[in-house]
């Protein structure tokens, strides 16, 4: 089952709108503090933190849409190179990779996709890149 979906303003609450607001505001460099940004659209820095990554105004380029996913990958020649043809099987094109060194045999991996060609849903990509072996902690960090 589909973890997002599209819905008309009209039913959510007015912070969803203000916390875009406030992250526009931001990124335009506006302003350049959450504190500056969150008093000038009227909401708490809590909600703020609340909804920031998870509520977004759909952009009129959806064609070009970024995801961020952090996992944690077990120290074992041929793991990464799983992952990799998994992101490619899915027709999302890496951006970025980090990897850390690995502590008591797991290192964290940070990758940015572009996700604009992508053949399945972020959900199934998940899901996939959770079966592989010594593949655990995949987590959906943000989606443009």
């Amino acid at each position: 089952m589909d973890k997002y979906y599209i819905v008309d303003k009209s039913i959510l609450p007015e912070v969803v709108e203000k916390v875009i607001e406030a992250r526009t505001l931001l990124e335009n460099g506006e302003v350049h503090q959450v504190s500056e940004a969150v008093k000038r659209v009227g909401i708490s820095r809590g909600t703020y933190y609340k909804y920031k990554d998870v509520v977004f105004r759909p952009s009129q380029e959806m064609d070009n849409r970024k995801a961020v996913i952090s996992l944690m990958l077990h120290h074992e020649r041929g793991i990464l190179s799983e992952v990799l043809a998994r992101v490619s099987k899915a027709e999302a094109s890496i951006l970025t990779i980090n990897q850390n060194i690995p502590i008591h045999n797991w290192a964290s991996v940070v990758f940015s996709l572009d996700i604009s060609n992508m053949v399945e849903t972020l959900d199934e990509l998940n899901d996939g890149l959770r079966s592989l072996r010594g593949v655990s902690a995949v987590q959906l960090v943000s989606v443009e």
